[in-house]
């Protein structure tokens, strides 16, 4: 009997198997965030080798449309029949659709399966964070979602450049066989460690929620990844999109007053901290994703950097967020308290945002990386205390729904980042390369405002000096769009209301208590 065992003995043996489970979430988190950095970099060797180049597109697509629409319904399931279950189902799923891309004969093929990947990793981020919900008080979260931050940037740093070296040396269907060898290491721990109560739950699963909700966020996707570039803002398909989108979406809320077990339960948002959180979280993936998109364009175009260790551009941002997201957990842990945090991490978003917008044809690269420090220092403030307060926001049995609605608006706000930031990026350059590039600066970003390296060694040196300028013009656009952005962030944190962290738990009435689950080996 585990009674009979001496008392001395169970913290040691708890702690131990806690850090057990946080490293396979470690590993889980990392495959997570890796996948797409690797790919990414993977694409032209793909394309070299299976062709379908007008579907190129598609294999980021597919995966993204996946892992948006899955989101919530992981969180949903955790909530309803249990987290570890759940959890463990979605990395299966995510080494099947590894396993498959990986054995794609053409480019059709590996669209499919790239969707079947995106399914299970919709279940990964969530199920991370929400079974850190689970095992950790909240008073002690911070400090562990502060290294899930790290793991974040370093997957962010480091993707680009293991991608290109396992295309290099492996070739590109070790981008996703990568996968599998970790992935079943994070299993494994996780089987053995990590006991959390079984659930039952008595009520269906709303299939007519999930199936509106997919549809709305299916929608708003393809809006914001077709819009100006496959079809013009103003074309009947993506009027279509729109019109499908939010029908849906109006749809989805209507339903889910009404059904008995609500994919997401709209009684999370009467929490202002929650509904707060959401917004910030949403501003958050609006801006850091469209800084990763132009930061490393304008210093490979303006500055002249070499694109083969583009993931080392971003180096100061993400170093800086990685530091400040483990202090800001560190000093939420000791004190219990975080209002400063999302304030703070606001204002340095606003600020270094705008003095981003100020960089030119001239700006050194010494500079363009203390101001990208800055914005990495201010994400860092937000990336997860933004999670730890919608968490310590709801009840026990909403952690699923919480994590994944957090996370689901972080993803919104990214495809909005990239789709809004880039049109007008590419307007501004195409308009500066009309007026200072004549009829050959046009013809040049007819197809597409951003060229590559090579396009850039052809053109003439008046051609491609009035491309410099314009795409400084173009990032000085979007980074000024996104300071502005910024501001609602800002607006939303200084009202946020802090209710201060316990270290067992957010207090609940007598009759919402439960004990936290334990990990045991």
């Amino acid at each position: 009997m585990a009674d009979t065992q001496t008392v001395e003995t169970e913290p040691e043996k708890k702690q131990r198997s806690v850090r057990v489970v946080l490293l396979a979430l470690m590993i889980t988190m990392m495959l997570a965030m890796l996948d797409n950095m690797i790919v990414g970099t993977a694409m032209p060797t793909i394309v070299g080798e299976l062709g379908g180049l007008e579907h190129l597109s598609w294999v980021v697509t597919a995966y993204t449309l996946a892992t948006a629409a899955a989101t919530p319904l992981w969180g949903k399931l955790g909530d309803m029949y249990g987290r570890k279950g759940v959890f463990m189902t979605s990395i299966v799923l995510f080494l099947i659709g590894s396993a498959l891309s990986g054995m794609a004969q053409d480019m059709g093929q590996l669209i499919g399966f790239r969707a079947v990947q995106g399914l299970g990793a919709g279940g990964l981020m969530v199920g991370v964070m929400a079974i850190i919900g689970d095992l950790i008080p909240p008073r002690e979260r911070g400090k562990y979602q502060g290294m899930m931050a790290g793991v974040m940037a370093l997957a962010m740093i480091g993707g680009p450049l293991v991608g290109g070296t396992i295309t290099d040396n492996w070739g590109w269907r070790w981008s996703f066989y990568i996968n599998l060898p970790l992935g079943v290491v994070a299993l494994g721990l996780i089987s053995v460690v990590l006991h959390l109560p079984a659930k039952r739950a008595q009520a269906r699963i709303d299939y007519l929620g999930a199936a509106l909700l997919t549809v709305g966020i299916t929608s708003i996707v393809l809006v914001t990844t077709w819009g100006g570039t496959e079809y013009a803002w103003t074309s009947a398909r993506i009027m279509e999109l729109i019109g499908i989108g939010v029908a849906a979406l109006v749809g989805f809320v209507f339903w889910q007053t009404k059904a008995a077990e609500p994919v997401v339960p709209l009684h999370i948002f009467r929490s202002r901290n929650f509904t707060l959180m959401s917004i910030i979280g949403f501003i958050t993936g609006f801006v850091m994703f469209g800084a990763t998109l132009f930061l490393p364009l304008y210093q490979q175009s303006v500055q002249g950097a070499s694109a083969t260790n583009s993931g080392l551009l971003l180096l100061p941002m993400l170093g800086a967020m990685l530091v400040t997201s483990m202090v800001a957990g560190r000093v939420t842990t000791n004190s219990g308290r975080y209002y400063v945090f999302p304030v703070l991490g606001s204002v340095l978003m606003v600020i270094g945002l705008y003095l981003l917008s100020t960089m030119d044809t001239g700006t050194s690269r010494f500079t363009s990386g203390v101001l990208m420090a800055v914005v990495g220092l201010g994400m860092g403030c937000l990336m997860q205390i933004t999670m730890l307060v919608a968490q310590n926001s709801v009840e026990m049995k909403d952690m699923g729904v919480a994590s994944s609605s957090t996370t689901l608006f972080r993803t919104l706000g990214s495809s909005f980042g990239v789709a809004v930031m880039g049109a007008l990026f590419n307007h501004r350059v195409q308009d500066t390369m009309a007026e200072r590039g004549g009829a050959l600066g046009s013809k040049v970003t007819e197809q597409s405002a951003q060229l590559d390296a090579k396009s850039l060694e052809k053109l003439p040196d008046a051609v491609r000096e009035a491309y410099q300028y314009a795409v400084s013009a173009g990032t000085h656009s979007a980074f000024l769009l996104g300071s502005i952005v910024a501001v609602v962030a800002l607006v939303a944190a200084v009202f946020v209301k802090e209710v201060p962290l316990q270290g067992a738990g957010p207090q609940k009435s007598a009759d919402d208590a439960a004990p936290a689950p334990l990990v045991e080996v």
